[in-house]
Formats: C-alpha cells, structure tokens, sequence
C-alpha cells in the first residue's frame, strides 16, 4: 500500500517518517491512518510522525495518532511527534499526549539517538501487525 499523498512517507536515518500537512481533521484523519500503516510496512517498530507545518489537529487526528502509539508500543517501538505549533502544543498538553507520545521540535531530534530496538524490524508476518490501527 503506498501513502496517501497528503500524508507522504519517507525514510530517513532507517525511520518510516510520515509528513502531515498544515491541517488534520474528520476529513483526512482516515489517510492518516493510512499513511500511518503505510509506515508500519516497512518494518520497522517505530514511526516519526513530522508535523512541522501541521497547525490544527482535531480528535479524529488525535485519535489515529493514539492508535499508532499504541500499536508501536505493543511491538516495542514508539510513535515520536515533530510539533512546532504552538496550537498542537497546547492541544497535547490539554489532552494528555504530550506525556504519553514522545514530541521533538525538531525532524532531526526525533531520529537521533533511538535504542537499537526501536530501528529494529519487526519480526513475523508483517500484515497482521498493524491490527490495532485496522480496529476502530
């Protein structure tokens, strides 16, 4: 499955690395779950999500982005933010995702300096693994 195209899918230091565009909402938060799962494919247990240019996010955006937390954390990964807008930021501290989701502010912090495992592939069948993303 290729990345939706609001949401591009990039590799960068061994890391799946989805782009988010300036706003998430009801009406594009399904291509970030596919774009989310997209990323997942490619094997490995943690994802970055860069919302540098991404200003609004709604609860169907907040939503995908706790999923994908969860599903990386069950493999042993994690989901790491880029956020730089000050709305997000305010809307994670509200929320409580700002203490469950690892956030950088920079693209290059949020792949520097990962444990071994968290690059790792994923071991066994790659196509039931993003299961918890699938379920909603």
């Amino acid at each position: 499955m290729s990345a939706p195209t609001g949401f591009p899918v990039a590799t960068i230091s061994g890391l799946p690395v989805v782009r988010g565009p300036a706003e998430i909402d009801i009406t594009n938060a399904g291509q970030l779950r596919a774009a989310l799962l997209a990323a997942a494919r490619q094997g490995h247990v943690t994802i970055v999500v860069d919302l540098s240019e991404t200003v609004f996010c709604d609860t169907a955006g907040l939503q995908v982005l706790v999923l994908a937390h969860r599903r990386a954390v069950a493999e042993g990964g994690e989901l790491r933010l880029v956020v730089r807008a000050a709305t997000l930021l305010q809307l994670f501290s509200l929320t409580g995702v700002d203490h469950v989701i690892a956030n950088f502010t920079t693209l290059d912090q949020a792949v520097r300096e990962l444990p071994a495992a968290a690059i790792r592939p994923r071991r066994g069948d790659v196509t039931g693994l993003p299961r918890i993303l699938s379920a909603s």
